[in-house]
């Protein structure tokens, strides 16, 4: 027997994903209308969600015609992970604990300190050996990112106790 006669499978999720994906395309389109564009300015900050938008309505329309057309996503194959090893709940653990950690003290303490805390203890949670190495990149990389925001862009991010000295 052949199978031709049978009809192709259709993944109904895809559906689901198609429509949440027009919707929120639709909710950026006419949320776009709102912002404030400056007199004179032929394209303005409006150029960039109607792009995002009509993108997100364009994918969702050709999902949901590849989806009607029979087409499902491969699975995951894994590459160099093994799929049958159960997840490591302890590193995700102490992932968060160090996220939240940085949530807490950031304001306190300032993203210069949180954030080379927040880069060298995401490390120490990735198994990564060298505290003294992790510490000093994530102060250069805070610091750094710092004065990218306060100078760069003007969004001030809190100094905490470094308030003077940076």
């Amino acid at each position: 027997m052949s199978d031709v006669n049978q009809t192709p499978k259709v993944d109904k999720a895809q559906y689901a994903l198609a429509a949440v994906l027009g919707v929120v395309g639709v909710y950026t389109l006419i949320d776009a209308r709102g912002l404030n564009v400056g007199f004179g300015d032929p394209v303005g900050p409006r150029i960039f969600p109607y792009i995002v938008g009509s993108g997100m309505v364009v994918l969702a329309v050709l999902l949901a015609l590849a989806t009607a057309r029979g087409d499902v996503g491969e699975g995951e194959e894994g590459e160099d992970i093994d799929l049958t090893s159960p997840p490591d709940w302890l590193t995700v653990a102490k992932l968060l604990g160090v996220l939240v950690l940085n949530l807490l003290f950031v304001n306190i303490i300032g993203w210069a300190i949180t954030g080379a805390l927040l880069f060298a203890g995401c490390a120490w949670a990735l198994g990564s050996k060298t505290l003294l190495r992790d510490l000093v990149v994530g102060a250069v990389m805070s610091v750094g990112s710092w004065y990218f925001f306060y100078v760069g862009l003007d969004v001030p991010l809190s100094p905490g106790i470094l308030d003077g000295i940076l």
